[in-house]
């Protein structure tokens, strides 16, 4: 043993001399990979765009690079930069250089926390970068940017700015520990340091201080004594017991007994199915025990406990001078008197004249009558108890496969669907059910098969079945309905008929706005028609106003003979039904407009919504003379909102979202339809602001989570078959079918009685660069027909652009640039919203010698 040992200890140093190189190689090769991966993302970020193509073309000796490290550089940079992280890339090259001094036994940093605070960054830094440069340049990345893209589609951009900034806060927060609690210690412990540093400075003797108090009585300053500050204890409040209350406790419900069947549950229209029997079962009749131990009241702690301070005397009350309160009096007085008066006046008028008739314009329209729409027969539909008896049997066959137990099974038949509602046994998931969505489809050899689970408001799950013959919904079956004919609401809009065949209708101004989105061929389009239709058989020409925005420019062309009616356009513009990209904006701008100045005319009437204005009004409340008139309700329909938006983009997308947001109360209210329901169309700013929502079949799930924020349009068998999602549950519905002669029948019906004098006027709007043209009148750039349209106004008094448009056969921005001119130069007056200018000169002779001295 004493031989070996010396033998042993020799050769232990050789030994770890050998093991410990290949910690030292590994070790030194992280480091200068590290110094690599900066100096080649240095080198990248100078000169990306060039060498960003060069990153996969190593092997060409023809190319030339210009990154420091050649070809690896630029493909280092493209890999870990462009497509990665971005400027993030950096702290994979500190964490190799972290990694390398840790193999070397060098530990400069605490490696778990270092590689935490890396990870948190590298997440993080990318995110910001493209929140900040949109994409633009590398220093996001492509994981940078697709994130912020994604986030800011599902939280908006404040959202997104929300997430970032409450992250590194919370960061900051538990790395360097700033919790109220830790900052008022560390804030006591330097108040106590300073102190301290003070009294360690300050003289010990009480000579030092005998200077001081000589100059302060050369000074003649009086020395007053410190108040004196007496501590007492804290006394507990003397508890006071509680003196008994009688109660008078009420007597409890009757019990009622409980006689319930759950197998016979039935329905108008539902069909209820036992295992022996297949015929219709009684109704339902379930009473419930209800009884009730009433609870006896118990005093509140202020009565039971008097333990509140007593009050301070009350400062004595200084009344007002005789003199004062007179003055005050007759001013309160005054303020009675005055609204007393308008109250008077506007009684009088009533009692004179009667409350204000809008209708009056157009006292004998008659309304259209369901006769114009087509009678397609009877639609009551009819029970097949085959069918039901064949789909029951292999919906409960199927889950019994499965291990799935049922307890009670009904059906509901629709339209065009029958909804079986099923109990499960006890103890059976309902995920279980709904994992064997495809199997029931397979199994039932139908199309559009949807499971809901649960049922809202109910215990069951429900199963969405197609029915072999559907049976159509008409237009006139649902207009002709008493629920329609007897609504209330202000407007209303039927859509069609539920599953239960109930006809289904919704308040447009309660929505308050309705996105709708739908494959083509669905049944879109139809479903415009059918709430378009409904607002017309309900309302006057005088409530209700449409603006119409048709880029396919064929859907909604049917509707411009109800131009004097119904329509709304710009004052400049030709055709009532908005075609083109640039006159689009300038509608959406300004219904902006319009929404800001009945704003406006709410406020000076102190009413909170168009309905409440529109009853003062007729109640003679409201002066005209002020500004004040009736205002119709505005409905905006869009019918395909995807080409706005790929023409148009922002520049749509921001006053969309502006009447979206605002326009609800003062009655301006919008239908918006697509055909591609992506996120890039329907953003998050403006889906946030349309609650309502209509999907007919859509292509994929993806589209359905994107109108609905859930699966299941996708699941839709088409022709009008439909999910309406009110902000709350989802419901099915089978769209009223309408067909294009029945819209014409109905628009030549409105069209040929007598309508008002043009269309609707909307405000014009002018937009920041033509109101910045208008300015000091130059003569050099004097239109060539400056003063033939200079007669032209001042003979027909009228300011309008449009009329220059038609008289002198011009565009509009031609047209509108005289109009400027003639602003400058004091022939016109300035713009005036939806009416037309004010022209300052009275007749041609007037204007003659104002154009002669401007000659001169």
């Amino acid at each position: 043993m004493d031989k070996n040992t010396p033998k042993q200890q020799q050769e232990s140093p050789e030994k770890g001399k050998f093991l410990s190189k290949p910690r030292v190689f590994l070790g030194l090769t992280c480091i200068l990979f590290s110094v690599v991966l900066t100096f080649s993302f240095v080198s990248y970020l100078m000169n990306w765009q060039a060498d960003q193509s060069q990153a996969g073309t190593m092997l060409d000796k023809s190319i030339q690079s210009s990154n420091l490290f050649g070809k690896l550089g630029d493909w280092l940079g493209n890999i870990f930069i462009f497509e990665s992280i971005g400027v993030a890339s950096f702290i994979i090259a500190f964490l190799f250089l972290v990694f390398g001094t840790l193999i070397l036994k060098k530990r400069m940093f605490k490696p778990w926390k270092t590689v935490g605070h890396s990870l948190f960054f590298i997440c993080w830094l990318p995110i910001l970068f493209g929140a900040l440069t949109k994409g633009q340049g590398v220093l996001s990345g492509v994981y940078g940017y697709q994130i912020m893209d994604s986030l800011d589609a599902i939280i908006g951009s404040a959202g997104l700015w929300m997430v970032l900034a409450s992250s590194i806060a919370l960061y900051f927060i538990l790395e360097f520990n700033l919790r109220p609690s830790s900052i008022k210690s560390k804030l006591n412990d330097i108040n106590e340091n300073t102190i301290g540093r003070v009294k360690s400075m300050m003289p010990s003797s009480d000579e030092n201080f005998e200077a001081d108090e000589e100059l302060i009585e050369e000074a003649g300053i009086a020395e007053e004594p410190l108040p004196k500050i007496r501590v007492t204890e804290k006394v507990r409040p003397k508890t006071i017991a509680p003196e008994p209350v009688a109660v008078t406790v009420p007597k409890g419900f009757p019990e009622v007994p409980v006689s319930a069947d759950l197998d016979t549950i039935v329905t108008p229209n539902k069909t209820s199915f036992d295992e022996e029997k297949n015929d219709f079962s009684q109704p339902l009749n379930i009473n419930l025990n209800l009884s009730s131990k009433p609870a006896v009241p118990t005093s509140s702690p202020e009565e039971a406990f008097d333990i509140r301070p007593s009050a301070p005397p009350a400062a004595p009350v200084l009344a007002p001078a005789p003199e004062e309160e007179i003055k005050f009096n007759v001013e309160v007085a005054k303020v009675v008197d005055i609204l007393d008066d308008s109250d008077r006046k506007s009684n009088e008028l009533v009692q004179r004249h009667g409350l204000y008739d809008h209708k009056l314009d157009l006292a004998n329209f008659q309304m259209p009558t369901v006769d114009l729409l087509q009678d397609y027969g009877n639609e009551e539909i009819s029970i097949n108890k085959d069918e039901l008896e064949e789909n029951k049997n292999k919906i409960v066959g199927l889950l019994k496969n499965f291990n799935v137990g049922i307890a009670e099974i009904k059906a509901t038949i629709g339209p065009t669907v029958t909804l079986y509602e099923i109990v499960p046994e006890a103890g059976i998931r309902v995920s279980a059910i709904k994992k064997l969505q495809d199997d029931i489809a397979l199994n039932l050899s139908a199309l559009g098969i949807r499971i809901i689970a649960p049922m809202p408001g109910k215990g069951t799950i429900g199963i969405e079945v197609p029915r072999k013959n559907p049976t159509m919904v008409s237009m006139r079956s649902v207009i002709a309905s008493h629920k329609f004919q007897n609504t209330e609401m202000d407007l209303p809009v039927v859509f069609g008929k539920t599953i239960s065949n109930e006809i289904f209708m919704a308040d447009l101004s309660k929505m308050p706005h309705l996105l709708m989105a739908g494959a083509t061929g669905q049944g879109k389009s139809v479903g415009i028609n059918a709430i378009l239709t409904s607002l017309l058989y309900k309302k006057h020409p005088s409530e209700l106003k449409f603006v119409m925005v048709d880029p396919k420019k064929v859907e909604l062309s049917l509707y411009s003979k109800i131009e004097r009616h119904y329509l709304a356009k710009l004052p400049d513009s030709d055709d009532a039904i908005i075609t083109d990209t640039n006159k689009v904006i300038n509608t959406l701008n300004s219904l902006c407009v319009e929404m800001d100045m009945r704003y406006d005319l709410l406020k000076n009437a102190f009413c909170k919504n168009l309905k409440e204005y529109n009853k003062k009004f007729a109640e003679r409340k409201l002066n005209p003379e002020n500004g004040h008139r009736y205002l119709p309700y505005i409905v905006l329909v869009v019918d395909e909102f995807a080409d706005l938006i790929m023409t148009a983009g922002k520049e749509v997308e921001m006053p969309i979202a502006r009447l979206a947001q605002l326009a609800r109360a003062v009655g301006i209210h919008l239908i918006v339809a697509t055909q591609r329901p992506s996120v890039n169309v329907i953003t998050g700013m403006i889906k946030a602001n349309f609650p309502a929502r209509a999907a007919f079949r859509v292509i994929s799930s993806v589209d359905s989570r994107t109108i609905l924020d859930s699966p299941g349009a996708d699941q839709l068998i088409g022709k009008g078959d439909m999910l309406y999602f009110n902000g709350n549950e989802i419901l099915r519905l089978q769209c009223a079918f309408i067909d294009t002669p029945e819209v014409e029948r109905l628009a030549e019906f409105i069209g040929e009685q007598k309508g008002y004098s043009s269309a609707f006027l909307l405000p014009e709007y002018v937009s920041e660069d033509a109101t910045s043209t208008v300015g000091a009148f130059d003569p050099n750039e004097k239109d060539a027909l400056f003063e033939e349209a200079a007669r032209i106004i001042v003979s027909t008094q009228q300011g309008s652009t449009s009329m220059l448009q038609r008289q002198l056969k011009l565009g509009y921005n031609r047209a509108g640039r005289i109009m400027d001119q003639l602003e400058a130069i004091g022939i016109v007056g300035g713009f005036n919203g939806a009416k037309a200018r004010e022209v300052l000169i009275s007749d041609l002779h007037s204007l003659e010698q104002f154009l002669e001295d401007m000659r001169s």
